[in-house]
């Protein structure tokens, strides 16, 4: 193992840029070459690769974003697109490739994989919906910033004695909304892994207003429901002053937490580690805040969904 490169792909997330850092700083430090591919699998396949040093990546373990900038690529998912992507990486004798993402970055890698280049996967995603880790790269900075945004939403509500319904990010999985919902005091959560009717949406609305509360939050997964939706139906079928808030992608901007930092940190330089073991096709998590390595097949293949402990006692607190 004498060169390695590292890229990010997919939707962009807070740590990013940590773990790159740790990438390169934990090669250099072990002997390595460490370059980096621009613009993802997009830029991999065109070559668009770069030598990267200790001062690279200086002054970026605290920005938002990726310097290495993101992209989604139709044609790398065809054997032609990844066959082109190969033979770029053999071109500048590349011995090991690392890829920041989510599920379709992973898969990506195991195709490389099973060309025959050494890969390994770091988690980066604000939706937290990777199995197999405690927590993705970006989370914790997506549900802070979040929880920011919901916290003056119920200045202004309590004030005008309205009901807020808040959209967040989060694709199929109901994570951000979960945590956010129950840090924030949110009267429903509404989530894609869990059912829910309207009608108990508006007894739970009718319930405060009948105790005494004068304004009410209801946080919306952009997987399970459109916010907008979801507004229009209680205010057509309530008497409630309702606002629609659609937080959208100021969630994945913004300076990581020092959890993100940490963690990005962490995953970096194990992933390092296990390149130079010889080790290929894995991801790179914690689980129970031990570093692990698991086979991309049984990240592919693991069930994942929310806390159902916390969706109950969100519930309960709700009451």
């Amino acid at each position: 193992m004498r060169r390695i490169a590292v890229l990010s792909s997919g939707g962009d997330a807070p740590g990013m840029n940590a773990a790159i850092r740790a990438v390169v700083r934990a090669g250099i430090y072990n002997g390595l070459e460490v370059i980096g591919v621009s613009h993802g699998y997009s830029g991999l396949m065109a070559g668009e690769v770069s030598s990267m040093s200790l001062g690279s990546v200086a002054d970026i373990i605290h920005r938002g974003g990726t310097i290495l900038y993101t992209a989604r690529s139709e044609e790398f998912k065809t054997p032609q697109g990844q066959q082109k992507a190969y033979a770029v990486l053999r071109q500048h004798e590349v011995d090991g490739l690392i890829v920041i993402g989510g599920d379709g970055s992973f898969r990506g890698a195991q195709a490389l994989s099973r060309l025959g280049v050494p890969t390994i996967g770091i988690p980066g995603t604000i939706d937290n919906d990777i199995p197999c880790c405690d927590q993705t790269i970006g989370f914790d900075t997506a549900v802070n910033t979040a929880i920011d945004a919901i916290d003056k939403i119920r200045d202004t509500a309590t004030s005008h004695e309205r009901t807020y319904v808040v959209e967040v990010m989060g694709r199929h999985a109901g994570d951000i909304a979960l945590h956010v919902g129950l840090a924030g005091g949110a009267e429903s959560v509404l989530i894609p892994e869990v059912p829910f009717q309207m009608d108990e949406v508006i007894r739970k609305l009718e319930r405060s207003v009948a105790r005494g509360k004068k304004h009410s939050i209801i946080v919306v997964a952009e997987g399970a429901a459109s916010g907008l939706d979801v507004g229009k139906y209680l205010t057509e079928h309530t008497g409630f002053d309702v606002r629609v808030t659609v937080l959208g992608h100021i969630q994945r901007g913004g300076a990581p937490s020092f959890r993100d930092r940490i963690l990005a940190s962490q995953l970096g330089e194990y992933a390092v580690q296990l390149l130079m073991q010889g080790v290929s096709g894995k991801m790179v998590s914690t689980h129970n805040g031990m570093s692990q390595a698991v086979d991309f097949d049984t990240v592919f293949t693991t069930p994942r969904q929310p806390s159902l402990e916390l969706f109950r006692l969100a519930d309960i607190l709700a009451i």
